[in-house]
């Protein structure tokens, strides 16, 4: 099982993650990623090479 987590500092709200991740684990939330899901994450590692401001951390439970 993973963990992910986006700074919202970082998180530019473009989308990218939440557009690209097979598993529904993002939606966007004022604005900002929101990984509301997380427990769906099969680690593809897609979010982490889509993402531009390198907001997304993923780790093992």
């Amino acid at each position: 099982m993973y963990m992910v987590t986006v700074s919202v500092e970082k998180c530019e709200g473009c989308e990218e993650c939440v557009n690209i991740c097979p598993n529904s684990v993002f939606k966007m939330t004022d604005g900002k990623s929101d990984p509301h899901q997380s427990s769906e994450c099969a680690f593809c590692e897609s979010c982490l090479g889509v993402c531009p401001s390198g907001a997304i951390t993923i780790s093992e439970m």
